[in-house]
């Protein structure tokens, strides 16, 4: 494999970045989301989200020796406040799906925990749909069920879990 190089987004990422998002939501959540919903994800209005997310959010990149964005990791303070002593949170990470199971995901989530670290903020949490195929990821790394919650995506009721991880000084 390709040597990988974790480097933080800029502005002018966002449209590979948002073709990451598209593409792995289409892959991941295929069966899990409504068709109707993924279908409906276009690489034009993820672009614009992405380009005001690159700025003043902790995005970070996974790129290939050729400059391709094969994937992403953001992150910042938590936002929900239903878990106590959780501060910080990652919000999303996603790779392409033949990228996956490379070591990229672990490097990504280092980037983010050393921005939260940075940011003051000594713990994380994570927000992941129940049937999502990568949940095993993060309890293989460290992370701790602590909640269940539910969401709504095109009528369909989904249940999302939190995983923790408390001390991110030992992460």
């Amino acid at each position: 494999m390709e040597v990988m190089k974790i480097r933080t987004a800029t502005v002018n990422d966002a449209a590979q970045i948002a073709k990451v998002h598209v593409d792995s939501w289409r892959t991941t959540y295929k069966g899990i989301v409504p068709d109707s919903f993924l279908d409906g994800m276009s690489y034009e209005e993820r672009t614009k989200r992405w380009q005001k997310n690159s700025v003043g959010q902790n995005v970070f990149v996974a790129e290939t020796n050729d400059g391709e964005i094969v994937g992403f990791a953001n992150g910042g303070r938590e936002r929900q406040g239903k878990f106590e002593g959780y501060e910080g949170e990652l919000y999303a990470i996603y790779i392409l799906q033949e990228y996956q199971g490379k070591g990229l995901g672990k490097r990504l989530i280092e980037a983010v925990v050393d921005s939260l670290l940075k940011a003051g903020f000594n713990s994380m949490l994570i927000w992941v749909l129940k049937d999502n195929p990568a949940t095993y990821f993060y309890k293989s790394i460290g992370g701790k069920r602590i909640g269940t919650d539910e969401l709504e995506i095109h009528g369909v009721t989904l249940t999302e879990i939190a995983y923790g991880w408390k001390d991110l000084s030992h992460f």
